[in-house]
């Protein structure tokens, strides 16, 4: 049976601007109950804030100013929707950077970022406090967390951290202690800000010259095709699955094969 997204909750990690409030409005059009945005920018906040009111009314939406890097003031956005909506059913943890050039800081938002949700979301707020038998969590990964590219490598590891960890705590005795799906999405190419100046946000002059080759062949879409996506992915993924949304076409279970596969017979 396909989840119900009509009555709930979502909290959206990065969900002031981009495709985080992309997520937030097609969640929305879908009958979503009400939506917290954490970002750590506060004037993307507001106007995120005005743009949901304006389309769905007011008391759909809070903003709060959150850091994913830091455990204590991401759970501050747990908190305040537990306060304002009293639920939790839907976690996406989508706040992320592309740049290899400061990738202390790309680390620590990409992977410690989604481990903090997680470990928030999965072992504490959204199983005391889901609305229905089921909660979800999407962490989001990316086309660079099941290929390599040589010109970001750094945060193509992040990305793979991104895939595995999902599918690790997507395991089915995780579920069943928690009755919490989690999944991982990875877009393709998306008309963002997060690939715009790519050329500047690499390790130097060897990895730009790779830029071209590695991306110009890839299909880009826009971010409400990502959202769509994300839709589909909700309301009727299995635990542990991977899913690939690219060139705006429906979203694609991506598949590992066992790695017994590989063995010579």
């Amino acid at each position: 049976m396909a989840f119900n997204i009509e009555g709930k909750v979502a909290l959206i990690s990065g969900g002031a601007s981009g495709i985080g409030l992309k997520y937030a409005k097609e969640l929305l059009r879908n009958g979503l109950k009400g939506v917290t945005l954490a970002d750590v920018n506060t004037n993307f906040g507001n106007q995120a804030l005005k743009e949901i009111e304006k389309e769905f009314g007011s008391n759909k939406a809070v903003f709060v100013h959150a850091d994913v890097t830091n455990k204590q003031s991401f759970e501050e956005a747990f908190k305040k929707t537990i306060e304002v909506f009293k639920n939790l059913d839907i976690l996406i943890n989508n706040a992320g950077i592309l740049n290899d050039a400061i990738w202390e800081k790309e680390i620590a938002i990409n992977i410690n970022g989604v481990i903090h949700g997680v470990l928030l979301g999965l072992e504490n707020y959204i199983p005391k406090h889901k609305t229905g038998s089921e909660g979800v969590i999407v962490n989001i990964s990316s086309v660079a967390g099941v290929k390599n590219f040589g010109t970001i490598p750094i945060y193509t590891a992040t990305k793979f951290a991104v895939l595995g960890m999902s599918k690790a705590w997507g395991e089915i005795e995780h579920y069943n202690r928690t009755k919490v799906r989690v999944l991982a999405m990875c877009p393709g190419v998306t008309e963002t800000p997060l690939v715009s100046e790519l050329s500047e946000k690499t390790l130097g002059a060897p990895y730009q010259q790779l830029i071209h080759a590695q991306l110009d062949g890839l299909a880009s879409q826009k971010p409400e095709s990502v959202a769509s996506a994300m839709v589909k992915i909700i309301k009727n993924a299995k635990t542990g699955t991977a899913w690939i949304a690219e060139g705006e076409e429906d979203p694609y279970e991506f598949i590992l094969p066992p790695r017994e596969s590989f063995k010579p017979q």
